[in-house]
């Protein structure tokens, strides 16, 4: 047999499980959802070998859903981390044979506390089925393994149950890709959907502002010792425009006198501005939009509170 053969062999095989699983999907898993819906605590999931692998998959899958879960070895939750379960929990064991001897070992004390038992097995008439109280058959009738022993279908099958498990419960929990956002704040897509304008921005004397009675002159030396390409004009900090170096070039276009002219007659009159609570993200989309570098942040009452350029959305990993 090529490799080819053999890989094409074992995505057949495969493929075919997951169709079969699919078509066998009944209510008993509509009743594990709701149990785990109904959850006060957190989702336990444990399992040993490949399946400990695959459920540590699904403890964080469901985590990062929206659905509090973590991963319990029973190995060692037989010698002293059982004491991670309470009687608020739920847990999903995970074993092929239904048979596996150190999570059997815990069972009888997990329903001693009154935890329910959402198993995944391939074992209908296993310890582990008689023990739950939700069992979700596998079904598989053989692993991809051409020596029919390394765990490889129903691995991939018990992965993608939990995946539905997790997404059926994010649907119905109503949960959003802001809220995805706030479970991976180190992410990029936290920061796109969490980091603020006021995350980021500079703030008190690092503003380039000057008033309006200043000398263009003048307003070129603030722009240039702050550095961001911009400068904000403002009467008792109130925003009435921006002066930028597109401002510049058009000043010198119509060489004006830089000591003379007043920076209110060259200015932007109002200009692009940003809130502190726009999202850094929104940020990076009107700089895009208006092809611009850099932009004054006020408040509500129009008073310069910041600035923002590209250069900071790129430090904070928006862009």
């Amino acid at each position: 047999m090529t490799f080819l053969k053999s890989a094409k062999s074992t995505f057949t095989n495969e493929i075919q499980a997951l169709i079969a699983l699919k078509d066998a999907l009944d209510a008993s898993f509509t009743d594990a959802c709701s149990t785990l819906l109904k959850c006060e605590g957190k989702v336990v999931v444990s399992g040993m070998g490949k399946s400990g692998h695959i459920g540590n998959k699904i403890a964080a899958t469901l985590a990062s859903t929206g659905t509090p879960a973590f991963f319990m070895h029973p190995g060692e939750a037989n010698h002293g981390d059982f004491g991670m379960l309470s009687k608020h929990d739920i847990m999903i064991a995970i074993s092929n044979s239904g048979e596996t001897s150190e999570l059997i070992g815990l069972l009888p004390s997990v329903k001693r506390l009154g935890v329910p038992i959402i198993a995944i097995s391939n074992n209908a008439s296993s310890s582990l089925a008689r023990f739950s109280d939700h069992l979700l058959l596998l079904n598989i009738e053989k692993e991809a393994c051409s020596l029919g022993l390394a765990p490889t279908t129903s691995t991939t099958a018990t992965l993608v149950l939990g995946d539905a498990l997790a997404l059926a419960l994010l649907e119905a929990k109503g949960f959003t890709a802001e809220d995805f956002a706030f479970s991976h704040p180190g992410g990029a897509l936290g920061r796109r959907l969490v980091l603020r304008v006021s995350d980021i921005m500079v703030t008190g004397s690092e503003v380039p502002y000057v008033d309006d009675t200043v000398s263009l002159s003048k307003a070129l030396l603030e722009m240039s010792s702050k550095g961001l390409g911009i400068t904000a004009i403002a009467n008792k900090k109130q925003l009435l425009g921006i002066f930028t170096d597109g401002d510049l070039r058009r000043a010198f276009d119509q060489q004006v006198d830089i000591h003379q002219t007043m920076i209110r007659e060259v200015m932007t009159k109002g200009g692009v501005s940003l809130h502190p609570d726009d999202l850094a993200i929104d940020a990076l989309n009107l700089m895009q939009e208006k092809r611009i570098t850099a932009i004054i942040v006020v408040d509500s009452q129009q008073t310069i509170v910041g600035a923002i350029n590209m250069h900071m959305l790129l430090k904070a990993g928006v862009v």
